[in-house]
């Protein structure tokens, strides 16, 4: 009995303690210019991100409800790539994004990826 115990706590802390998964990645996420916020949730087998909030007095043509980033697939541990919608331009581009605790970052990228610009977010929730 206590062997079987043993095993299964083993197994359980395996679990727990093993690499991030996709949905870690979900909540509301502060751009670093502390100008926007977007909420990455699941959509359709993928990770979207929606912008929730912008900062009063911010001259942006985004909106809120806005989504920005779509069909956001797992590329590895940490790693997701789809594409990002640039309300600046009007645009739409690969985009990648990775996890490192509580830091976010994203990047739109042009020309298969060899034109690159990201952005860092912290975890708001």
């Amino acid at each position: 009995m206590i062997g079987r115990f043993v095993v299964g706590f083993g197994v359980a802390l395996a679990l727990a303690s093993g690499p991030a998964l996709a949905d870690e990645v979900t909540g509301v996420w502060l751009r670093e210019t502390g100008a926007s916020k977007v909420k990455f949730a699941p959509c359709g087998g993928a990770i979207c991100g929606t912008l929730v909030w912008i900062k009063e007095g911010t001259d942006t043509p985004a909106k809120v409800g806005q989504r920005l980033f779509s069909g956001m697939k797992p590329t590895g541990p940490n790693a997701w790539a789809g594409s990002y919608s640039n309300p600046d331009d009007g645009k739409t581009y690969d985009a990648k994004m990775t996890l490192s605790g509580g830091t976010l970052t994203t990047a739109g990228c042009a020309f298969g990826g060899a034109i690159c610009r990201s952005s860092t977010w912290t975890r708001t929730n």
